[in-house]
């Protein structure tokens, strides 16, 4: 018991909280920029090495401009609204890569990657703007360190339960093991990733409003992603939420992320 105890007091000493701006909401976060961007800043390096970067084509110099003028919104609404600096560590670069995925990405500290497969889906720069602005907004949000520092503490915990079991026969705590497996997995961290999806759309809808994109296009891109077809599982059991809340989150969104773009100025919208 006194093992468990002591594990659980490791707990609570690494757990610190940071508040996210957009949100004013405390957030898990334990891992300092200083201890995460440079490691970012290599795998990326990495990921580029290791990929088809596209240079010097219309679609990848709409990726850095799209990129720039959502990273320049973000520093507005951060500046306006008491957070100076608050991106002096980031180190911003967007490229396109020549992948047939349907995706896109950012890592901690700024760095983002498209891949070509989801042009399609975008089809202009608004559309862009849509999954940029997402993708910003979860390295605004530190999503990155709240991931591993959600993922620390379920491990600290895994070894808790096998402490506090470690009197039972082996089957029973295995047994043990695995339902703490799958209740902090279907119960703790994909509603946990799922929040921080529906976090970066609202964040990300705002921004690029701010930046002068059309934020009513923000639900027509995932109309567009629906329409795509194929199977996904059960919101439950999804990292991401479904399609068709994604859609109504976004339509609901769209007005006040306009109100937000006017007091930057902002009050017609690049089509």
């Amino acid at each position: 018991m006194r093992r468990f105890v002591f594990i659980f007091s490791i707990l609570f000493f690494v757990v610190s909280c940071k508040t996210n701006p957009f949100t004013g909401k405390k957030t898990l976060n334990f891992v300092s920029n200083s201890q995460l961007f440079p490691t970012s800043f290599q795998q990326y390096n990495q990921v580029l090495g290791e990929s088809k970067v596209v240079k010097g084509t219309k679609d990848a110099e709409m990726i850095k401009r799209v990129g720039q003028r959502i990273a320049a919104a973000a520093d507005k609404w951060l500046t306006a609204n008491g957070y100076p600096g608050y991106l002096k560590d980031y180190r911003w670069e967007y490229n396109l890569i020549n992948d047939d995925q349907v995706n896109a990405w950012a890592m901690p500290g700024g760095k983002i990657a498209f891949y070509t497969g989801i042009l399609p889906i975008t089809q202009n720069e608004t559309g862009v703007a849509v999954v940029m602005g997402h993708e910003v907004a979860h390295a605004l949000a530190d999503h990155g360190a709240q991931r591993m520092s959600a993922g620390t503490l379920q491990q600290i915990g895994a070894v808790g339960v096998a402490v506090a079991t470690s009197g039972k026969d082996a089957e029973a705590q295995n047994t043990w093991m695995q339902a703490y497996g799958i209740g902090t997995t279907v119960g703790g961290m994909l509603p946990f990733s799922r929040s921080h999806e529906s976090e970066a759309d609202a964040i990300g809808i705002q921004i690029m409003a701010i930046a002068g994109y059309n934020p009513y296009e923000a639900a027509e891109l995932w109309k567009r992603m629906k329409a795509r077809g194929g199977q996904a599982p059960p919101e439950f059991l999804s990292t991401h939420p479904s399609n068709d809340t994604r859609i109504q989150n976004l339509t609901n969104l769209a007005p006040k992320a306009v109100e937000e773009a006017k007091k930057f100025g902002v009050t017609k919208f690049q089509k």
